[in-house]
Parts: structure tokens; C-alpha cells; sequence
């Protein structure tokens, strides 16, 4: 009767050592190396001018030069899975490419025990979609970013912003699953629309905003205000289609124009539909259901 749970437990620890093993960094041998290199630190540099390289999991990265730590005690060889690496170059010549996306910044501290890389010093980084029918590229800006090897997620903190074509996003936190191309904005996030030939300005602010780039979908939650010319539109939550200029404001939902005096407000268990093309408010009887799974994260559930 216990044969099962003794195989669960050898299939968790296989697993385990696995994941363990994806995240260790490993040098390309077309380096110079110095140091202790049985106990580290060892110090990497590029041969000719040319960058290292290195790679772990689905990540490569190349940069000037690298430091490989061990903890304290350890040897290098014994303590893959737990060393640390920093790699560093003058401006953004630290590069970090995994799938569609390309980080750079001045400097990349890598943990094999968190699988986390956190790059400093400038850091961008563009994710470019899979087709060209699959909207803009992704530019994000900030103060730091974080890369996870464990998943195809990044997180930036610090004076964020997002551009994908006339879309523009700002927050204090940042999110990205580069499976799903979907954005989650925190922080006093903003989103803004570029104004066009069609359309005026737009402006969106809330306390959670999510972006899918691939369709140039939005979905803004909490204290929603849209601002559009001298129009403004408030209420809990928003759901924005900019391939067909419409937004759908949800939850309390009232708009008003300072320059006409009009004021249009949602009637009981309906919503505002607003064109963002034609400057245009109606209030509409039926329902509205945000599709609130599109936005999700890989792995997250639904609050619904």
C-alpha cells in the first residue's frame, strides 16, 4: 500500500532536482577565465573584444565580463544550483535574449537557488510578436527588471513604461507573460492612446490596468476614469477594444462633457458604450460581461 506514495515522493524529488538543474548557468568555454577555480570567485571576460556568453534554461546572455560566485565554503562544482553570477559592461552591453524578447542593461545579477535575473543600470526590453498580424512590438522601460527562468514571465518595478504602437503605459509595477503578450499594470497606472486623424487623445487611469498586445485589448479596474478631449468618463471598471475604437465602461458608470453640459449616466444593470473615434456616449440597458479570462497571467486564476 505505501509503493505509490514512495513513487509520488521519487517523482517529486526528480522534479524537483530538475527544476534545479534547469536553472544552472553555464559559461561558453570562448573566454578568458582567472581565479580560484575550484572555489571561486572565477572572473570571465571576452577574448578579442568579443562578448562571454552564457546560457541557462531557454535563456543566452552575452556581456563583457561576468564574476561566478559559490557560497561561502562551497566549491564551485558542489554548489551548482546555489551559485551566484554577476555580469556587467559599460551602458546597456549586458544583453539578455529569450524566445521573442531581448533585454538589455548595465548590469545582470543572476541566483541559480531563485532562478531569478535581475537586470540594473538602464534596463529596457522589446518582446516582438510572432506575426505582424499580431500587433506591435512590446518596448518596456524601467528602473529594474527581473526575469524569471522558471517561467516566460518578467517583472519591472520602478518608473515603468510600456509602448505597442499608439498605446502607451505607465505604472509603478509591471508584469509580463510572454506566452500570453498580456501586461498587468499596478502602481497608479495610466494608459494612453495616441491621438490619430480619427480620434482625440485618450487617457485611461485606475488601481489595476491589463493589456493584451496581441489584439490591443485593455481592461482597467478600480476608480476608472477615460478622459477624451473635454469628455469625461467614470466608473469601476473599463474594457477597451482599440482595433474597434470602442470602450465599455462598467459599475457606476456616468460620463459628462464640460464643453456641451451633457451628462450621460448608466442605467440600472447596464453600462456606457463610448466611441472613441466618433466621440460618442450611449447608455445601454443589457448587461455587459468583461472577458476578464483573456487578461489572465499563465497559471492565474480567475477572480470571478
Amino acid at each position: 500500500m505505501k509503493r505509490p506514495l514512495v513513487l509520488l515522493s521519487i517523482l517529486a524529488l526528480t522534479t524537483a532536482l530538475a527544476a534545479q538543474v534547469d536553472r544552472v548557468l553555464r559559461f561558453d568555454t570562448a573566454a578568458n577565465v582567472q581565479g580560484n577555480l575550484r572555489n571561486g570567485p572565477i572572473n570571465y571576460t571576452g577574448k578579442d573584444g568579443n562578448p562571454i556568453k552564457a546560457s541557462v534554461n531557454n535563456v543566452n546572455i552575452t556581456a563583457p565580463s561576468a564574476v561566478l560566485t559559490a557560497p561561502a565554503g562551497s566549491t564551485l562544482a558542489g554548489a551548482e544550483g546555489k551559485r551566484t553570477a554577476v555580469f556587467s559592461g559599460g551602458g546597456g552591453d549586458v544583453n539578455v535574449v529569450r524566445g521573442r524578447l531581448t533585454a538589455r542593461g548595465g548590469q545582470l545579477a543572476y541566483s541559480e537557488a531563485t532562478g531569478q535575473g535581475v537586470l540594473t543600470s538602464g534596463p529596457s526590453a522589446v518582446f516582438v510578436p510572432e506575426t505582424k498580424d499580431d500587433g506591435d512590438p512590446v518596448n518596456i522601460k524601467a528602473t529594474q527588471m527581473s526575469l524569471d527562468v522558471d517561467t516566460n514571465m518578467s517583472t519591472s518595478t520602478g518608473s515603468v513604461e510600456l509602448v505597442s504602437g499608439s498605446q502607451t503605459g505607465r505604472g509603478d509595477k509591471l508584469i509580463f507573460d510572454e506566452d500570453k503578450s498580456v501586461g498587468v499594470l499596478t502602481g497608479n497606472p495610466s494608459l494612453t492612446r495616441a491621438a490619430s486623424a480619427k480620434q482625440k487623445e485618450l487617457i485611461i487611469t485606475g488601481t489595476e490596468a491589463r493589456v493584451v498586445s496581441k489584439n490591443k485589448l485593455l481592461y482597467v479596474k478600480g476608480k476608472v476614469k477615460l478622459v477624451q478631449g473635454t469628455s469625461t468618463t467614470t466608473g469601476d471598471a473599463v474594457y477597451y477594444d482599440d482595433k474597434n475604437n470602442v470602450a465599455y465602461v462598467v459599475g457606476n458608470a456616468v460620463s459628462s462633457d464640460s464643453k456641451t453640459g451633457t451628462k450621460v449616466t448608466a442605467l440600472k444593470n447596464g453600462y456606457l458604450e463610448q466611441r472613441t473615434d466618433l466621440g460618442r456616449v450611449r447608455a445601454l440597458s443589457k448587461p455587459f460581461n468583461i472577458p476578464t479570462d483573456r487578461f489572465l497571467l499563465t497559471g492565474e486564476k480567475s477572480s470571478q
